[in-house]
């Protein structure tokens, strides 16, 4: 077993505590940073001895859960994000994807479903005209990106938690699953998929959502980093088993609260 002092091949101490730093909550970054910052600390967090390139990785992974845990237990369901007055939306709002603007999805609106399925009553599919036909809700809103930037947007649609009364989704289960045009994956915890300012977004600044901005539905929830708000939704499913994401197998944290 490596001694306390010795350098532990592939691993950077600065980089790995640093990175560990970023995925613990305010309270406890606080700490970590002020005098527990070691190797040693991240091992005693984690459970994982630190020996290689592989085992920083874990350990990352184990303090991101924990993350994720400390910022559910935090979230408040009834908490609304400030809302803004209209002369600050964005016109038009930023295009971000893993990938170029000319590898869009182009999706056809007369053709195209929202499929639901898992622990619900009704799995019928929508069409895009009869979600049109729902009661209708309007927000304006900040969207944060992971990157630094962000910009306030304007979006309308279909109260999520509303939707999912209509179509008798079980909201004791602890997960939702978003399905892209793209094949992207996301998915909320329940109490976020409930948030009031969650909702299936078909309009930005009351014109439709046209491509390549997600067309023609994106789920918006006020309350997560940018890239939880999944765009060219395809597919939702309520379920108890957790659904993994993109941005999750890429290292980011699940739960990604702002």
């Amino acid at each position: 077993m490596s001694g306390p002092n010795k350098t532990k091949p592939g691993v950077d101490k600065a980089l790995l505590i640093k990175d560990a730093a970023k995925l613990l909550p305010e309270p406890s970054r606080r700490f970590f940073m002020r005098g527990a910052a070691s190797l040693g600390a991240l091992a005693m967090l984690s459970g994982c001895e630190i020996i290689d390139g592989d085992a920083s990785e874990n350990v990352l992974r184990v303090i991101s859960d924990f993350n994720d845990g400390a910022q559910a237990l935090l979230f408040n369901p009834n908490t609304l994000a400030p809302e803004y007055p209209e002369g600050m939306i964005t016109r038009p709002f930023p295009f971000n994807a893993y990938y170029s603007q000319d590898d869009a999805p182009d999706v056809d609106g007369d053709k195209w479903q929202l499929e639901i399925g898992g622990r619900v009553d009704d799995k019928k599919s929508w069409t895009l005209a009869e979600l049109n036909k729902l009661p209708q809700v309007s927000q304006i809103t900040r969207h944060v990106c992971v990157e630094g930037w962000d910009y306030i947007g304007q979006w309308s649609g279909v109260n999520l938690r509303e939707f999912f009364a209509r179509i008798g989704a079980d909201i004791t289960a602890k997960y939702v699953a978003f399905h892209c045009a793209d094949g992207y994956t996301e998915s909320l915890d329940m109490a976020s998929a409930l948030h009031p300012q969650t909702m299936l977004a078909t309009k930005y600044a009351k014109q439709p959502i046209g491509d390549p901005f997600g067309f023609p539905l994106r789920l918006r929830t006020a309350t997560k980093l940018g890239f939880k708000n999944a765009k060219w939704l395809t597919a939702i499913e309520v379920t108890n088993t957790f659904p993994d994401t993109y941005y999750r197998k890429e290292g980011f944290n699940w739960f990604a609260g702002i």
